[in-house]
């Protein structure tokens, strides 16, 4: 029963452009849905913080009229499935939605008055359902207009592999805290041992933030840049970089897709280096917030003309290169900020107003799945 109603709601998100025409319930359906699952997410985070929410939104569950905003969204997203029902004859979607709403409802009458709700008590075994929704509303509502509007090519919203590459973000969204800690154990151990800086790292920590945040960015960029190439060099380093490549898509969601033990590596050789010099947590907040937003724009799906950026900053059309399927786009465009670190390690490519054919891995050897594609580079390979 549940695995035909997930097949059914699969079918119904990927229906052709001609059942998804305005007017026909497809968006009030998918709307319902997106936000129910939000309301949902949100209300267990709210009741159960102790084990569904982040420490870092602590702030979040202070607002005195939180509980009524989650039943605000909740009742939007219970319209909005009663409108898919109306104009739809395949009324999964709101069915499904409308099921979602009165879960969460009752959720949040079952613990209305003997809430767990503890900002303090959150701890490294949580998962951060409430960090995933933030994470994906916000990238979606930014993301996904844009490349409505200007997008490079006429690809669907729930274009072919949108399930393991939502399923990559919601696992880095969930395991938030988990990285966290393993990048800010390491961090304050280097400090406890390395006293005889303290003096170095007040001047680092001193420089206005906005110097800081630049530092950073082509710090860590030069970092990223070697960490990069030889992920792609190093043959058993390939295996795991090559779940990054296996996407055949490049829109929003992308660039998510990452195998958990690059993002280890990739975490500890740059922000651990960065707390061990000194730089301010705010700068490094602001650094990670603007290597997200970026990273997610160099993988959308847009056509935006920004030529005259490209050799000062990595745009869009220079990081698809980097995953293009033509043999001048193997091992080529390994920076994440900034275009001149290729140029001088001589591994920058950018033919003219071109763009790669198509994206993926040459033979596309990596199997679909996440569990599959985990376990990729552990197989031994022909």
């Amino acid at each position: 029963m549940i695995n035909h109603v997930r097949l059914a709601i699969r079918n119904d998100l990927e229906a052709p452009a001609e059942a998804r025409t305005f007017g026909s319930g497809w968006l009030s359906g998918v709307a319902a849905l997106v936000i129910g699952i939000a309301g949902l997410f949100l209300m267990l985070s709210s009741q159960y913080s102790a084990f569904f929410s982040t420490k870092e939104l602590g702030g979040l569950y202070k607002l005195p009229y939180l509980t009524l905003i989650i039943q605000v969204l909740l009742g939007i997203g219970y319209a909005l499935a009663c409108i898919n029902m109306m104009l739809r004859r395949n009324r999964v979607l709101g069915f499904s939605a409308i099921a979602v709403v009165f879960l969460a409802t009752i959720i949040g009458e079952m613990s209305s008055g003997a809430s767990s709700a503890d900002p303090n008590a959150t701890h490294l075994a949580s998962l951060g359902l409430d960090w995933f929704v933030l994470n994906i509303l916000f990238t979606g509502l930014l993301f996904v207009p844009l490349e409505k509007v200007f997008g490079r090519l006429n690809q669907p919203l729930f274009r072919t592999e949108w399930r393991e590459d939502l399923f990559y973000f919601l696992l880095g969204s969930l395991l938030v805290q988990s990285l966290a800690f393993l990048t800010l154990a390491p961090s304050m151990a280097i400090l406890q041992h390395t006293g005889n800086w303290a003096e170095f790292r007040q001047m680092v920590a001193n420089q206005p933030l906005w110097l800081q945040v630049i530092e950073i960015m082509f710090l860590t960029d030069f970092v990223q840049y070697w960490f990069h190439r030889a992920f792609h060099q190093i043959p058993f380093l390939w295996g795991f970089h090559a779940v990054h490549h296996s996407a055949k898509y490049m829109d929003w969601l992308a660039g998510s897709r990452m195998h958990i033990v690059e993002i280890i590596g990739l975490r500890s050789m740059t922000i651990i280096p960065m707390y061990a010099l000194g730089y301010a947590e705010n700068a490094l907040h602001i650094y990670i917030f603007l290597v997200y937003l970026n990273a997610t724009f160099i993988h959308a799906n847009v056509r935006f003309n920004v030529e005259w950026l490209k050799p000062f900053i990595v745009t869009p059309r220079f990081h698809h290169w980097h995953h293009g399927i033509e043999k001048e786009a193997i091992d080529v465009n390994f920076s994440i900020h900034f275009p001149l670190i290729d140029r001088l390690f001589g591994t920058y490519y950018m033919p003219p107003n071109q763009w790669p054919s198509g994206y993926g891995v040459g033979g596309h050897p990596v199997p679909n799945g996440y569990w599959q594609q985990f376990c990729y580079p552990f197989k031994r390979k022909a």
